[in-house]
């Protein structure tokens, strides 16, 4: 089908290089030279159409823009769209409504592994869009539909925000290899191989599961474990995830 994506910023590049395989795409921004920087990195070629000369009517879009320049998106975009994807975190549909004309409305939720087809995209919105949305992000990696933007806001502050999460444990587990006398390099293969194999086993069994799994008595994983509980890993990930939330919550404000 053919998609706009309106903002090339870092999401939209993720977006663009996960579609462009099962999309036509037209990328829109205020900037020529930046657009052209943008499509250059894409394997396909993608139309281009600077902001103020576009016309959205009846077109798919999905909005890429930073949450507090869609006042000024919205002021310059013509036309009413047939279905608005809005990947502004924290921006409710009744804010999109009064923004922008579009006969439909869905807010979705990837994540930068949309470039590796491996987003975990969280979506709601119009129900009777949900297949088609399912369809569209389901070119970029794994969907789930849920019935409130309450909880896509929630699962943004999971999967939205997770890679920054996860980025950091990869770094740690690193670091401690390093500290311990491990090189650099031969750290960081470690990390990823770990992540690599962890995706199926999480996929197969619950997380506590595994874990009993690792841990034999007086061993290895379970002094590593106690000692994570020690520094309360678990409540820290936990509150993370909480303040996540609560500034999706202030946006909203």
């Amino acid at each position: 089908m053919k998609v706009t994506i309106v903002g090339p910023g870092k999401m939209a590049l993720a977006l663009a290089k996960g579609l462009e395989k099962e999309h036509e795409l037209t990328i829109v921004g205020r900037d020529g030279e930046r657009l052209l920087h943008f499509t250059n990195q894409l394997a396909k070629h993608a139309k281009t159409a600077l902001l103020e000369k576009y016309d959205m009517d009846g077109e798919t879009v999905i909005l890429c823009v930073k949450p507090n320049a869609l006042k000024a998106a919205a002021s310059t975009l013509k036309g009413k769209a047939k279905t608005l994807y809005s990947v502004l975190a924290g921006t409710e549909i009744k804010e999109l409504q009064k923004a922008i004309k579009a006969e439909n409305y869905v807010r979705a939720m990837p994540n930068l592994a949309a470039e590796f087809f491996a987003s975990m995209t969280t979506i709601t919105g119009d129900e009777t869009k949900k297949e088609e949305a399912k369809t569209l992000f389901g070119a970029i990696g794994k969907t789930l539909w849920v019935g409130s933007e309450k909880e896509l806001d929630i699962a943004t502050a999971i999967a939205g925000s997770g890679p920054a999460y996860l980025a950091m444990v990869a770094e740690a587990l690193a670091d401690g290899g390093v500290k311990e006398g491990l090189k650099r390099s031969d750290a960081m293969k470690l990390v990823e191989g770990l992540f690599y194999g962890f995706a199926p086993l999480l996929a197969h069994s619950h997380p506590a599961l595994l874990k009993d799994a690792v841990m034999s008595p007086g061993g290895t994983t379970a002094a590593g474990c106690a000692a994570l509980e020690s520094k309360g890993a678990r409540a820290a990930f936990m509150e993370a995830v909480h303040s996540a939330f609560n500034i999706t919550k202030d946006n909203e404000c």
